[in-house]
């Protein structure tokens, strides 16, 4: 199977913003839908962008205006742009690949939003 493996993360002061990417090892077939999940300490993971190609895309509501999740096909990578980033993003950030035989997870990207 493809292995994910994901990049960009960091720390970063209030109000600055970051590129997350996930790359695939390999050309993924079939996918259904991609996504990023992050869990911060002491919660539960949670689904904060996804993209589909019967769904378009959907946000977790804290994040509306700020984050933007996209993917390069060619590239094999799917991406999530980070704005106006708040300390209540910080957690492990997690890439997801959905295909119809398959779900892919990456190791998780640590983001840290800290003055």
């Amino acid at each position: 199977q493809a292995q994910l493996v994901e990049s960009g993360g960091g720390l970063v002061q209030p109000g600055g913003s970051l590129t997350l990417s996930c790359a695939a090892s390999r050309s993924i077939v079939n996918i259904s839908n991609v996504a990023w999940h992050r869990q911060a300490p002491g919660k539960q993971r949670e689904l904060v962008a996804a993209m589909s190609t019967t769904r378009g895309t959907n946000l977790l509501d804290s994040v509306k205006g700020r984050f933007t999740i996209s993917m390069d096909s060619y590239k094999n990578t799917v991406y999530l742009q980070m704005t106006r980033l708040r300390p209540e993003d910080t957690a492990v950030y997690y890439c997801n690949i959905h295909t119809v035989t398959y779900d892919y997870w990456g190791q998780g990207t640590q983001v840290t939003v800290s003055a």
